[in-house]
């Protein structure tokens, strides 16, 4: 059973000319690119490679920093550090959604606790008087 997209973004139906165009490289530097472990294309079952969008974007991406000068090890560097930022960062996000709702549940708590102690409380005057034993 074939593994279905997570997002639109995900599905590979670009042929290595077509996703060469659109990343304005060479073919052959997508073969590299592919043997570096910068980018995987999926396969058919013909074993032709299929680009996503995504991976055309990667590539994008991947030309724009070695056009400033950073070499294949830099690129992939950069791609480890930039994945690890997007998992630290929907991580962050987790733990703080978790936060709000624990923060929640405990201002329920204590209200809850506070109307209880009300229902405890005894009015009182407000005339208070000192006692002072008889001499």
């Amino acid at each position: 059973m074939a593994e279905l997209p997570r997002t639109p973004d995900d599905r590979a139906v670009f042929v290595i000319s077509v996703a060469a165009e659109l990343a304005g490289v060479h073919p052959q530097t997508l073969r590299i690119y592919e043997r570096e472990g910068l980018v995987r294309p999926k396969r058919t079952t013909a074993n032709a490679r299929r680009y996503s969008e995504r991976d055309i974007q990667r590539l994008l991406e991947i030309k724009r920093l070695t056009g400033h000068g950073v070499n294949l090890e830099g690129v992939r560097r950069v791609i480890e550090l930039t994945q690890e930022l997007e998992r630290l960062e929907a991580r962050l996000a987790a733990l703080e959604a978790e936060l709000r709702a624990q923060a929640r549940r405990h201002r329920q708590e204590l209200d809850a606790v506070r109307r209880a102690a009300r229902r405890d409380l005894v009015p009182y005057s407000s005339a208070i008087v000192r006692y002072e034993p008889p001499q």
